[in-house]
């Protein structure tokens, strides 16, 4: 972790704000973590800048950590989801690896994955080291619990893309290579992970959705709970029966309201951007579109999830997916665009130029968890690992989000629900919302479905293909002490 060696200041410079649903007073410099964090009001600043961590850098500079930005790279497009438009292309290189399941340790998304979240925990430790400034009790374990939020946050997106990794759970000296570099078993991260969301769900309130509330906590627990080499599905049950009772949360009757209509009722936790301002914005969904970003296209929608989401998706189509209107215009080979995340909600134009306001700044809010994950969530539960289930819990869970998109009770109503339903479901619900493989991994179909998908384009795929590579810039600053993933040396 070479931040964790050089890396001196606290970068809050970059807080990026969304609507008012974020900490006052806004931050501004960098400041040395020995002099700034002497009052209560000066921690809360400084942690905003562990969001903006998260948040990462609008730019194409591949050198900035781009936080959730890039977060496609690593998860959708390792998938029968998404791909980058040209792989063999010198801007899409990186990324063609990760489509073809041909990664190399040295890909830099991967790399600027890897450090971005590190950064996050680093950020968060800074904060929790200096809880002691704050003198009112109740609002120290407030912070404290924000703070282990989002550590536990990025600490599972990494676990689950990584494995074993360094378990750091203070801020350390450079000196202290061996905490630095050395990887302890998945278990002992999750066991860190679960730790710190129990903190947050007995220390946080739920007025937040772009930041750290109680509910958020409950919802990443469940999944934590899921996502364990032994489920516990008892525990992620409730939780999200507790989230679902306190009628917070609400399914938009439209679909496209979801992602358009920041701040709903279906959100539970997102990352928050406003658009225009460069350090306030992201530049994900220019990415996406053809000659906006600085890319020709890419995280396109595969042949197969448009052919799932014909099948399965009902209402939810028109909002998910759309032709790529240049290569119709062209009538090249048909091309399909993610449609949940035209920048700033604008239509995308007739070649996907046409918007209010720079593309490359856009607005859009990325969403973690919402309230339809929870329905799911709860009908995973239920099922428990079985590969059916005739729970009228379970099934009405999964009923809920399926009327939504247009199915009804009367026609489409299972007398059971299966395992590979609920798999299909979340698919189509969660298409290019970076969900995808996680499901596979935890509903034990990943290594069936990715070889079939890998056989089906002629990529090559294997089981150590589940595990991204430690990056190799980690490997060499190591020295040694830390190893790679099985499958990269």
């Amino acid at each position: 972790m070479k931040y964790l060696k050089y890396i001196a200041i606290i970068l809050i410079g970059n807080v990026i704000i969304s609507c008012s649903d974020f900490l006052e007073p806004e931050p501004s410099s960098s400041i040395t973590t020995d002099n700034y964090y002497t009052t209560a009001a000066e921690l809360e600043t400084g942690l905003m800048g562990v969001y903006a961590a998260i948040q990462g850098i609008n730019s194409s500079d591949k050198d900035e950590n781009h936080g959730v930005q890039w977060e496609f790279y690593v998860t959708e497009m390792r998938t029968d989801n998404t791909s980058t438009k040209s792989p063999d292309s010198e801007d899409a290189s990186d990324a063609g690896q990760l489509e073809s399941m041909d990664v190399l340790p040295t890909n830099n998304f991967v790399g600027n994955y890897y450090t971005s979240y590190f950064q996050v925990i680093y950020r968060a430790n800074v904060i929790l080291e200096n809880i002691g400034v704050v003198e009112d009790a109740d609002r120290a374990l407030e912070i404290e619990a924000e703070a282990k939020f989002l550590r536990a946050f990025a600490y599972f997106n990494l676990v689950r893309l990584f494995g074993d990794l360094p378990l750091v759970d203070r801020v350390i000296s450079p000196a202290e290579t061996d905490i630095q570099f050395t990887r302890v078993e998945t278990s002992l991260i999750y066991d860190l992970i679960v730790s710190d969301l129990k903190t947050a769900v007995s220390g946080l309130g739920d007025s937040y959705k772009t930041r750290a509330s109680v509910n958020a906590a409950k919802g990443l627990l469940a999944k934590v709970y899921l996502s364990l080499e032994t489920p516990d599905y008892v525990n992620a049950q409730l939780l999200c029966e507790e989230i679902i009772n306190t009628n917070k949360y609400s399914l938009q009757s439209n679909y496209y309201n979801v992602f358009y209509s920041e701040l709903n009722s279906e959100i539970i936790f997102a990352i928050g951007y406003n658009s225009s301002v460069q350090d306030n914005s992201q530049i994900f969904s220019a990415e996406w579109m053809n000659a906006v970003g600085h890319t020709s296209g890419v995280n396109y929608a595969t042949t197969d999830v448009v052919a799932a989401i014909d099948t399965y998706g009902g209402t939810r189509i028109e909002n998910t997916y759309r032709k790529d209107p240049l290569t119709v215009l062209s009538g090249g080979t048909i091309r399909y665009q993610v449609a949940k995340y035209f920048p700033d909600g604008a239509s995308g134009g007739s070649d996907g130029q046409t918007f209010t306001g720079l593309p490359q700044l856009a607005g859009n809010d990325w969403i973690v968890l919402r309230y339809s994950d929870i329905l799911l969530m709860r009908a995973e539960a239920i099922l428990a690992g079985a590969t059916e289930t005739t729970s009228s819990s379970a099934i009405d869970s999964y009923m809920e989000v399926r009327k939504r998109a247009g199915f009804t009770a009367a026609t489409d109503r299972p007398s059971k629900l299966t395992k590979e339903a609920l798999l299909i479901e979340r698919r189509v619900e969660f298409a290019f919302e970076n969900q995808r493989l996680f499901d596979l991994i935890r509903f034990g179909a990943a290594q069936a479905t990715l070889s079939a998908f890998a056989t089906a384009n002629n990529f090559t795929f294997t089981a150590t293909d589940l595990l991204l590579p430690i990056p190799q810039n980690e490997i060499n600053l190591s020295n040694g002490l830390m190893e790679q993933n099985p499958g990269y040396n």
